[in-house]
């Protein structure tokens, strides 16, 4: 499986992958997804907001059991981040046959779509909809950089954008949602252990800061004449540094977008968008204020204009604990040994379920804890580590 699916939309100069939403090779990505559930006689299905479905019995008998991912990437992204959540499912639905495993409740098999966010600005698109977290208004107003409507790619990947909404009749016939992922971080590396299991997520969001000056020509315009926006934001992006270090959180200034974007013109507008994480409500929003204030001052200093937008939000997710501590629970039963739960500042579409369903997560180790990047990496044995926890776990949820 991992072969067939790693050539698909990996760029060839970054060695990265570019599988963004209804695209080509998000197509393809779906294509896969479809051949291996149907090899294993699976039934099939793409419900109103383009999320992919594989059911082992019959999902209308209710509190079914359901592990799975996302297939999307990042711009350049890694190649475990989602797909080995989906790869593993597969995998784990394998093992339980081959053990002769006896499954009493309705097993299924899921690749949300567009969960990076990566074309359309917000993240987790597949599932906020189902959820209800996101309206089709609002899912409408969605535009990617060259200005194409998510509506626009949908239809034109064949799938009907107008049918798009809450699916609350699908979610609830689901009991439990465990979805496995690779850390994005170091703690199993440094604590030794393959698997981990989930606490939470920490709260974080996106801010889009426009600093809008005065175009004019680099070399005839003296620097006291000036209304460049380049420069407030540029200390914008030290605060944010400044100020996570300080609270113990993180922020990054990782886009930017620039007008009119000539080497020789002083920019009119520099929007950039801010990234900001932390374990509670309280620090994030000191950190992100301070942001605020700092690039509030600066844009005042060099005589520039400063909107601030919040994009998107999504608050502290606490994980069912029933659900976590079966995991916990499962996980160490042969071994005598204490699994580790781990928080997150990474969203994923199981933090965007809790509040519908209970969910769960399975992290596996990441030796150099790097994500979002082709160096994104996990052994061959704690995938296979990873593939047997989530079929223990599986087995454990689906038998009554």
């Amino acid at each position: 499986m991992w072969r067939e699916l790693a050539p698909v939309g990996r760029h060839e100069g970054t060695g990265g992958y570019r599988r963004f939403a209804w695209t080509a090779a998000d197509t393809e990505c779906r294509a896969w997804f479809e051949r291996q559930a149907r090899g294993r006689g699976l039934d099939v299905e793409v419900d109103r907001n383009g999320n992919q479905w594989a059911w082992l019995g019959d999902p209308a008998l209710g509190d079914a059991v359901v592990a799975g991912s996302h297939l999307d990437s990042v711009p350049d992204g890694g190649a475990f981040d989602g797909p080995l959540g989906v790869v593993s499912a597969f995998a784990a639905l394998d093992e339980l046959r081959a053990r002769g495993a006896r499954l009493d409740r309705p097993l299924g098999i899921v690749n949300f779509g567009d969960e990076e966010g990566a074309r359309f600005g917000l993240a987790c698109v597949g599932s906020r909809l189902a959820a209800g977290q996101l309206t089709p208004a609002a899912a409408h107003r969605l535009t990617d950089a060259d200005g194409i409507t998510l509506p626009q790619a949908m239809a034109a990947a064949g799938h009907d954008p107008d049918a798009i909404g809450a699916d609350r009749e699908r979610l609830d016939r689901i009991g439990a949602f465990v979805e496995l992922h690779v850390e994005q971080g170091r703690a199993l590396d440094l604590s030794g252990d393959p698997v981990g299991v989930a606490s939470a997520i920490w709260p974080h969001g996106r801010w889009r800061f426009d600093f809008r000056g005065e175009a004019n020509h680099a070399g005839t315009t003296r620097l006291a004449d000036r209304r460049d926006p380049m420069l407030p934001y540029a200390e914008s992006v030290l605060a944010a540094r400044r100020e996570a270090r300080l609270a113990g959180a993180v922020a990054t200034f990782g886009k930017i977008a620039v007008e009119p974007n000539g080497v020789n013109a002083v920019p009119s507008l520099v929007r950039g968008w801010l990234d900001s994480r932390a374990a509670d409500q309280a620090t994030l929003d000191t950190v992100v204020g301070g942001v605020e204030r700092a690039a509030r001052e600066y844009a005042d200093a060099h005589g520039v204009d400063l909107d601030v937008v919040r994009e998107s939000f999504t608050p502290v997710v606490e994980f069912d604990d029933a659900l976590r501590d079966e995991l916990a629970r499962v996980l160490g039963r042969d071994t005598g040994l204490t699994v580790p739960v781990l928080g997150t500042g990474a969203g994923h579409d199981a933090g965007i379920l809790s509040a519908a369903l209970p969910t769960a997560m399975l992290f596996v180790r990441n030796p150099t804890g790097v994500s979002h990047s082709p160096a994104e990496s996990a052994t061959e044995d704690d995938c296979v580590a990873g593939v047997l926890a989530l079929a223990d776990v599986l087995e454990g949820l689906a038998r009554k």
